[in-house]
């Protein structure tokens, strides 16, 4: 995108919150250079722009590397918020009793699980019992049997302590209650002096249902989660198809 000076330099919101995985990313896990050219665009234009992910440092920090971005982060669905590279703000902790009582129920019913802490993402083979003395910040329980997996949410949901998400189909994101992508990029937003109308967010599954409501435009991928499309506010086009930068033209800066 070489011809940037032909462009406004006006933006319409302060703040892009995409998330990752099948939305910023294409199902081979890539941005397109179309994408990087106007996110890019939009950050040399003074917009902030942020991921609100699920995923951890573990796998998000080569996404910022390279975009190259200096702007803060939302990462594991709002449990652990990044002022800038290298600059942590805040972590909030599941109970180290609740992780052991997850993990048991998912021992327990036979389901595959895994976790976020501060010094690794680790799944179900490669849980020891070391793991019992980190601190978490999600854990998820995956089940392909949708009946089962919904029988776990209502248990889980009956704690009364837990936020409950997901990010796919077959899998439940769990944290603290009241942590969510909206939680997150609500406290970013506190940090850059901005306000909640002042973002467009970008997301495609469960876990982004409160943050695009919340948001000044919220929008949904065109392989978005069915229920996500319905509480949009507009729908872009898919991962796959420059989605992302499609809705940064439109809506960013008024480019059809």
């Amino acid at each position: 995108m070489n011809r940037n000076k032909n462009y406004p330099i006006t933006a319409k919101y302060k703040l892009i919150a995409t998330d990752l995985d099948g939305t910023l990313l294409t199902d081979d896990k890539t941005i397109t250079d179309e994408t990087k050219r106007w996110l890019r665009y939009a950050a040399e234009q003074g917009v902030a722009v942020i991921f609100s992910t699920g995923r951890g440092m573990q796998t998000a920090e080569a996404y910022w590397r390279e975009l190259e971005l200096r702007s803060p982060m939302v990462l594991l669905n709002g449990a652990e918020i990044w002022s800038g590279p290298g600059k942590l703000h805040k972590r909030i902790f599941l109970p180290r009793e609740t992780v052991r009582r997850l993990h048991g129920i998912a021992v327990a019913r036979g389901e595959w699980y895994w976790g976020y802490s501060v010094e690794s993402l680790t799944n179900h083979e490669g849980w020891t019992p070391e793991m019992f003395d980190r601190d978490w910040m999600k854990f998820g329980i995956g089940c392909a049997d949708l009946q089962r997996l919904e029988e776990i949410r209502q248990d889980l949901e009956g704690w009364g302590t837990l936020e409950i998400t997901r990010s796919a189909l077959t899998n439940l994101e769990i944290s603290v209650k009241g942590v969510t992508k909206e939680s997150g990029v609500r406290e970013v937003c506190s940090l850059l002096g901005f306000g909640m109308p002042d973002v467009i967010a970008l997301g495609d599954h469960h876990n982004d249902i409160r943050l695009l409501q919340a948001a000044g435009l919220g929008v949904a991928m065109g392989n978005a989660d069915p229920r996500v499309k319905s509480i949009a506010d507009a729908v872009t086009s898919t991962n796959n198809e420059e989605g992302v930068a499609r809705a940064i033209r439109k809506y960013v800066f008024g480019l059809e």
